[in-house]
């Protein structure tokens, strides 16, 4: 049986529906995560095809550069704020849905914790995970 992955923004203005199973699961700490998200560090579903995942709504978007050089767009919901998806100037098919925002965020299982050279001491992650500097290595 095929997993949906489905959700959305707090208010319910911005929806989004996938078949495909995420390439990557992670927690990352790098900086922007953690000013974005008011804590130690963001939770992320990335999808490769961009085209299979169903966005409903009209997103607001604001681009970063990130820490790897590469500009990063975050979608958040202009009516009640919530950060719902990022997308990535050099992975143009990719998208990442933050886990927070699935409806059933029990799907979400993290495979690593990125940027953990910016890991601030008071966020504790499951030390089972593998910690890598800044992203994965490709």
């Amino acid at each position: 049986m095929t997993r949906i992955y489905s959700g959305g923004c707090a208010c319910g203005a911005i929806r989004y529906e996938t078949r495909r199973e995420p390439v990557f699961q992670n927690h990352c700490q790098c900086r922007d995560c953690q000013t974005r998200s008011g804590t130690g560090h963001g939770s992320y579903l990335s999808f490769s095809g961009r085209d299979g995942v169903k966005v409903t709504g009209e997103a607001r978007a604001w681009g970063i550069v990130a820490d790897s050089g590469n500009e990063k767009r975050h979608a958040f919901c202009p009516a009640c704020g919530t950060p719902v998806y990022l997308t990535f100037a050099a992975m143009p098919d990719l998208i990442a849905v933050h886990a927070a925002s699935l409806d059933d965020p029990g799907l979400f299982v993290p495979q690593a914790v990125t940027y953990g050279v910016r890991a601030q001491t008071w966020d504790t992650l499951d030390p089972a995970l593998p910690v890598f500097e800044r992203m994965v290595p490709g």
